[in-house]
């Protein structure tokens, strides 16, 4: 079950990319949520940047925007879409070619767009995987321990069928990767995803990889006696095909669906809409299965081999540059989403080498970066920062568990330009370890985490090399600050300030107010404080005569009652607009709480500031935000100066259209000037029809 706040989150990431009608699709990955919209620029960077939940935003070219959520991205994104606004999903547009052309033109994405195409697509196709290549991983990772400890003989040729079972667990995702990748890389090209996994498989086969090394009529095989390699040819149709395994390569269906997209989507201009479902995908196997057979494959083989060679002779020839170059590089790549070429070049190094000779010195960079928010959550602990010790603690819990680093970078480093210099150090230090011990190499595709160590080889150097990164980071972090000594200052001087204001001790400064609620403040005298509700009424109470009765306020609307520290908004919760209570509504019907002059009433409608003769400055406030609507939805019934009793309908609202436009319909009550008062005493936890009294205020 969603909780309130979650729910809040989801509303507030909706408004700050411009609301449901700007969002033409939503996915997200292990971390991000990953918009494209219609107009990048209506994104508020700086809102969502401040939002509790929210660890950091990336805007793309091309009207794509990410934001960074962490391990609660999913159920961000289920509630996202499960607002009344999503239903549909988003809001896709229809244009003409010729205003599709105009608004690329217009919007010059710049040099640089096809590089971000070219990544982007590379992402998009591993990124839906992450999950069972982690689980993969693990399998790996338990069983490598295992055979550490002597238990199991994990490499041996003649393991018993029970561990052969095991590794089909994890090999079916290395194995068939290639499948995977097709599907994920048709579906971002917007073509059949099914279509671009069959043209993969296809080249999987038994029936294909049956024919590697056999004396089936039209093979023939050859061995290099240098190498003490084979390889195989078929001819089929007179026409030499070389026959290669294709388990676990990625560059092929990267190629292939590149070219398969062209052809797809030009068999769809040419048979007509009716008979498409046929036509395109037979043609589109007919055409694309032996262009994948005769020459893509191969060719991708060749360039996966080739990359790869390529870092295998700088890895033999040059260890030590190698090592630090791999670790100093991955920083800079992770947060633009770049790393996925090298992550691609491990799997095919898994599978042409027997080995990969990248995730070693990779280790270096994960626990620089964990090592990094260590430092930073010692620090929280040690200042007593709770939000950033969350923050952290769910961070390092990522890294150390999951190897994954995003949550640390966008939640952490990138906010704090101090940290990742540190980082830099311990990445540094691990890499240089990695060379000059030799180097480190895995069998196994595998995410550099606590979880995993047992599959890297020599254990103890890696080891060494990781702690070395690690312990670097979070000493430099945590000996320096990732503040300067003026922010940190700064931060004690609020923390300190905040932990006073919930005491009832400090008042709150009238910058805090939103502007489109400053003059409602200004209804009469001096600022309202954070003083109020049981604190005022406990410290006055002594000094009012039991006899003297208070001024009671009514409920301006029909509803529950909750106190204002329940309610999702800073300023009310803070007392900084004075105590008081807020309402969940039950209906629309809004009235004054008290006899008075309507001092300000709202243009849009949502406020109403009375003032009782007595000098009681009372608002009412409807809905979070809600000014945000320009008015659509209340129809006002009162004009400002009116004089007005108790029960006087102010305001209609309708609380479906607030709703729909994703804001709260909480209706507050407040007393603006709680500090001129004895006590202000809400009585809440109670379900109240509209004119129930729900505030006590003695002078």
């Amino acid at each position: 079950m969603n909780t309130p706040t979650s729910e809040m989150l989801a509303e507030k990431i909706l408004r700050g990319v411009g609301g449901p009608e700007n969002i033409e699709s939503l996915t997200h990955c292990a971390t991000r949520l990953r918009f494209q919209l219609h107009d990048g620029t209506k994104a508020d960077q700086a809102a969502l940047d401040a939002l509790d939940g929210v660890m950091g935003t990336v805007p793309q070219s091309g009207d794509r925007f990410q934001i960074v959520i962490g391990g609660a991205v999913a159920g961000v994104y289920s509630d996202i879409m499960n607002l009344p606004s999503m239903t549909g999903g988003g809001t896709p547009r229809a244009q003409s070619d010729a205003e599709v052309k105009a608004e690329i033109r217009a919007k010059g994405r710049g040099r640089f767009a096809w590089l971000d195409n070219f990544f982007e697509y590379l992402s998009d196709s591993f990124r839906p995987l992450l999950g069972v290549l982690l689980g993969a991983s693990l399998i790996i990772a338990i069983a490598s321990m295992l055979d550490a400890f002597g238990i199991v003989d994990f490499r041996s040729a003649d393991k018993s069928a029970t561990w052969v079972f095991v590794d089909s667990m994890w090999r079916s995702v290395l194995y068939f990767l290639p499948i995977m990748v097709a599907y994920n890389a048709a579906k971002k090209l917007k073509i059949d995803p099914w279509v671009g996994a069959t043209v993969m498989a296809a080249v999987m086969t038994p029936n294909f990889t049956g024919m590697i090394g056999s004396k089936t009529p039209g093979v023939t095989t050859t061995t290099n006696a240098t190498l003490g390699t084979s390889e195989s040819v078929a001819h089929v149709f007179g026409l030499p095909m070389q026959l290669n395994d294709y388990g676990g390569q990625v560059f092929v269906p990267l190629l292939m669906v590149a070219l398969l997209a062209l052809v797809y989507k030009g068999l769809k201009r040419v048979f007509p809409e009716n008979v498409q479902m046929v036509f395109v995908p037979f043609f589109s196997m007919l055409i694309m299965i032996p262009m994948t057979a005769f020459l893509i494959g191969p060719m991708g083989i060749w360039a996966g081999n080739g990359l790869g060679t390529g870092l295998s002779w700088l890895n033999g020839n040059a260890p030590i540059v190698f090592a630090i170059v791999i670790p100093l590089l991955y920083p800079f790549l992770v947060p633009l989403g770049l790393h996925w070429p090298l992550n691609a070049l491990m799997l095919v190094n898994i599978n042409t080498l027997g080995y990969d000779f990248i995730q070693g010195p990779m280790g270096a960079w994960n626990f620089a970066c964990f090592g990094a928010t260590a430092g930073v959550l010692l620090l929280s602990i040690r200042h007593r920062e709770s939000d950033m010790r969350q923050t952290a603690t769910g961070a390092l819990a990522a890294g150390l568990l999951g190897g994954i680093s995003e949550p640390s970078l966008y939640g952490i480093h990138l906010r704090f330009k101090r940290i990742y210099p540190r980082m830099l150090v311990g990445c540094l230090v691990g890499g240089l370890i990695v060379g000059i011990l030799g180097g480190v190499d895995t069998k196994a595709f595998a995410f550099t985490s606590l979880l995993t160590i047992p599959v890297f080889d020599p254990m103890i150097k890696y080891i060494i090399a990781i702690s070395a990164a690690f312990f670097t980071s979070m000493a430099l972090v945590y000996f320096s600050d990732y503040r300067t000594k003026e922010e940190r200052a700064q931060v004690n001087d609020e923390r300190d300030a905040a932990a006073a204001a919930a005491k009832g001790e400090v008042a709150v400064p009238a910058q805090t107010v939103p502007a489109e609620d400053r003059e409602l403040v200004a209804v009469g005298a001096a600022p309202a404080t954070a003083t109020g509700g049981s604190a005022s009424a406990d410290s006055g109470a002594a000094d009012v005569p039991a006899a003297r009765k208070g001024l009671e306020l009514a409920a301006p609307v029909a509803g529950r009652v909750i106190g204002l520290g329940e309610v999702e908004d800073p300023v009310f919760a803070s007392r900084a607009l004075g105590e008081g209570v807020g309402i969940e509504p039950a209906d629309g019907h809004v009235v004054a709480p008290v006899d008075g002059e309507l001092v300000t009433v709202a243009e849009t409608g949502h406020a109403f500031g009375i003032r009782t003769t007595d000098g009681t400055e009372v608002l009412v406030h409807i809905g979070i935000d809600t000014v945000k609507m320009n008015g659509k939805g209340f129809d006002v019934r009162v004009e400002a100066g009116r004089k007005v009793s108790a029960g006087d309908l102010l305001a209609e609202v309708d609380l479906g259209a607030v709703r729909a436009a994703g804001y709260p319909t909480v209706t507050l009550m407040t007393v603006l000037n709680t500090a001129d008062m004895a006590s202000v005493e809400p009585h809440t936890g109670q379900d109240v029809t509209a004119g129930t009294p729900v505030v006590t205020v003695r002078r």
